[in-house]
């Protein structure tokens, strides 16, 4: 039995959609060897961290293999934690966040309470705040989670993001 499949789904059984894994692939870029993202974590491929050490290499076929396999995992994550119906562009926006922050900082946030509340015109600006990591041990906004934000939060407003 797979991770995904022993995860149980809430009220949505939603799957990512195309538009969701560009917003993913164009903010993860795609490495095939090993390096320490700037949290400090070894990754490879399209953001992956599980089991990745040093000197890990990938092919592009393996790279987009493990992206799908984790999306089926990150869609669970957020099929369990939503109590609201979805519509597809919002769920691919919190697939997307939740991939880059975990399910342990979606299950946290007040942006899934103030969802869970129905009080989806506030997502978008709960999504945005997520833009600091810890860098030597202070947290600091990157510019490029400003920006993955800000294509986040359109996304889930049925916006156009690409050029952000």
């Amino acid at each position: 039995m797979t991770v995904a499949q022993k995860l149980k789904f809430g009220e949505n059984e939603m799957q990512i959609s195309e538009e969701g894994k560009q917003l993913i692939k164009k903010f993860e870029g795609c490495r095939l060897e090993a390096y320490k993202c700037s949290a400090g974590k070894w990754t490879i491929a399209y953001g992956r961290t599980t089991n990745v050490k040093e000197g890990d290499t990938c092919t592009q076929k393996q790279a987009e293999a493990w992206l799908e396999e984790e999306l089926i995992v990150y869609g669970a994550y957020v099929n369990s934690a939503v109590t609201v119906p979805l519509e597809q562009n919002e769920f691919d926006a919190l697939v997307a966040w939740t991939y880059n922050l975990g399910s342990t900082n979606l299950n946290t946030s007040t942006m899934l309470k103030v969802l869970n509340e129905n009080q989806k015109e506030d997502v978008p600006h709960q999504m945005r705040k997520w833009n600091k990591a810890r860098v030597n041990g202070e947290k600091v906004v990157l510019e490029g989670l400003v920006r993955r934000r800000e294509a986040e939060a359109l996304l889930f407003e049925g916006k156009e993001w690409h050029e952000v």
